[in-house]
């Protein structure tokens, strides 16, 4: 997959409908998401069954919109509250081959004790 490795990647959380295209998904990720559809930040939307994953993202001068079906399996969608989730694209990988993005660990910051 091409995407950028800049930017953030955000989970558009619950059930997307995949029959949306480019000009559906940007509206969601405006209008529900509240979230600049010009940053060059990684949209990512599922369905119900979670067999297919839509990921939306601008690259310098168009849209680009990446799918992938699968024939066997399901997602490990995160199940939570909220409607957008931000992960890092070391999770992204994770959640394309398959692996729950909610067990991984979380990073930690330290501070210089003066």
């Amino acid at each position: 997959m091409m995407v950028p490795e800049s930017g953030k990647v955000y989970l558009a959380l619950g059930n997307t409908d995949m029959r949306k295209s480019i000009n559906g998904l940007s509206i969601l990720v405006e209008g529900q998401l509240g979230k600049n559809l010009f940053s060059g930040d990684l949209f990512v939307f599922c369905n119900r069954l979670r067999d297919r994953i839509k990921i939306l993202y601008w690259d310098q001068n168009g849209f680009c919109l990446w799918l992938k079906r699968l024939e066997e399996h399901r997602f490990r969608w995160p199940e939570t509250e909220a409607e957008v989730l931000e992960i890092d694209q070391r999770a992204l990988a994770w959640l394309l081959a398959g692996l729950d993005v909610s067990q991984a660990h979380e990073k930690l910051y330290y501070h210089q004790v003066t």
